[in-house]
C-alpha cells in the first residue's frame, strides 16, 4: 500500500469514528445496525480494516451523510494532511441538487467543529427547513442569502456573519447573483 493510500484509509476512519460519536452512537451500536461485530468496525476506524463499498453505503445511511463524502477523501502531498487543505483537493459534500455547492475545508472530521465552503446558486432554496442540535456560525464573502432563524428572516450582505444555536432554519437565495459563505458547525455533521 502507498503512503497516500494509508493517509486516505486514516483520514476515511476518523471520520467515521467522529461521524459515529456526533450521532451519539456507540460501538456496539452501530456495528449491531450494521450486522457486524464491534470487533470490525473497532478496526475500520483504527485503519486496520477496509470497509466494503457496500459497508460503506450502509454507514452512510446510518450516519445520514452523502456517500460521496466517505469515498471522496482530501488529497495532497502526505506531510500536509491533517493540517493544510489546498484549493484544488477540498472535499465536496452532497450533490449540488438544492443549489448549494458545499466543500469541506477542515481536513478532516477529528475536531469539536467543521468549516464549509457553502455557494448558494441563484434562485435556489433549501427543500426543507433543518434543525440540527449543533451551534453554527458563518459568515458572508459575497452576494446576498436571506437566512431564516427560528421563523425570523435575514438578509445578510458580504460581511455579515450569522450564529444558529439548534434553532430550525432555511436559506433562501432568491438573487441573480450566487452567494459565498463560510459555515462553521459544531459538533460535525457532515
Amino acid at each position: 500500500m502507498q503512503q497516500a493510500d494509508i493517509t486516505r484509509l486514516r483520514t476515511l476512519g476518523a471520520d467515521l469514528r467522529a461521524l459515529r460519536k456526533a450521532r451519539g452512537l456507540t460501538l456496539n451500536a452501530m456495528a449491531e445496525r450494521l450486522n457486524r461485530s464491534v470487533g470490525w468496525l473497532s478496526q475500520v476506524e483504527r485503519d486496520m480494516s477496509d470497509p466494503s463499498i457496500t459497508d460503506l453505503r450502509h454507514m452512510a445511511a446510518i450516519l445520514d451523510v452523502p456517500v460521496s463524502m466517505l469515498f471522496g477523501q482530501p488529497s495532497g502531498p502526505v506531510d500536509e494532511a491533517g493540517h493544510v487543505v489546498r484549493q484544488g483537493a477540498r472535499r465536496r459534500i452532497g450533490s449540488g441538487a438544492a443549489g448549494l455547492i458545499e466543500e469541506l475545508l477542515s481536513p478532516d472530521l477529528t475536531d469539536d467543529f467543521e468549516m464549509v465552503h457553502c455557494t448558494f446558486e441563484p434562485h435556489s432554496r433549501i427543500g426543507e427547513v433543518v434543525t440540527r442540535p449543533t451551534q453554527e456560525v458563518g459568515y458572508l464573502i459575497s452576494g446576498k442569502l436571506d437566512l431564516i432563524i427560528a421563523k425570523r428572516r435575514f438578509t445578510l450582505h458580504p460581511g455579515d456573519s450569522f450564529r444558529v444555536r439548534a434553532e430550525p432554519f432555511e436559506w433562501i437565495n432568491p438573487y441573480d447573483a450566487p452567494a459565498v459563505a463560510i459555515w462553521v458547525i459544531a459538533p460535525p455533521v457532515y
